[in-house]
């Protein structure tokens, strides 16, 4: 069965939904190795920045889910906790690590975003703009992981390829349920 454009649209805003709240969960486990166990101010600074913009997207998103009366996703407590994890987990481990985490899933996601840019349809013209500038702001945030030190050297490829495919299973669960 072929899906309407509407049914297209509340998969895209629930899917975006959930993936800027996970990108803050990300951020938050970061800030909270960061706050705990590691000591390193610049990167606090950088992922804290990083961290403003994807609470800007969620609160558009926020917003588009009860204007349009979009059930979210199901898995959002799954989520917030793996991200929380993922955070953590990849900042104690450096940053390096910390870094490639922000980088695999922003490539992920411009990519995502990118392919729903090129399907909304005219008539979401506000929508494709936020999308447009979102995926900007999350275009920022790989090149500057990368600034800072982000690598896919070595077994650090094994971390992206975690990173990546955990990002692409959660997309597709969030846009269904």
């Amino acid at each position: 069965m072929k899906k309407t454009n509407k049914d297209k649209l509340k998969e895209f805003i629930r899917v975006d939904h959930a993936g800027e709240r996970g990108a803050i969960k990300i951020y938050e486990g970061q800030l909270l190795a960061l706050n705990t166990i590691i000591n390193n101010d610049q990167l606090k600074e950088i992922i804290k920045k990083m961290k403003e913009h994807e609470k800007e997207h969620c609160n558009y998103f926020e917003n588009e889910i009860k204007k349009r009366n979009i059930k979210p996703t199901k898995f959002m407590p799954l989520w917030d906790l793996l991200g929380v994890g993922l955070g953590f987990g990849s900042t104690i481990l450096g940053k390096k690590a910390a870094m490639l985490c922000t980088a695999s899933v922003e490539e992920v996601i411009q990519e995502h975003y990118t392919n729903q840019i090129n399907q909304l349809e005219s008539d979401e013209k506000k929508l494709k703009e936020k999308i447009i500038k979102f995926r900007d702001d999350e275009l920022m945030h790989k090149n500057i992981a990368y600034e800072e030190g982000a690598t896919k050297k070595g077994v650090y490829s094994i971390l992206d390829k975690i990173i990546k495919t955990g990002s692409k299973i959660a997309i597709n669960i969030s846009e269904k349920i």
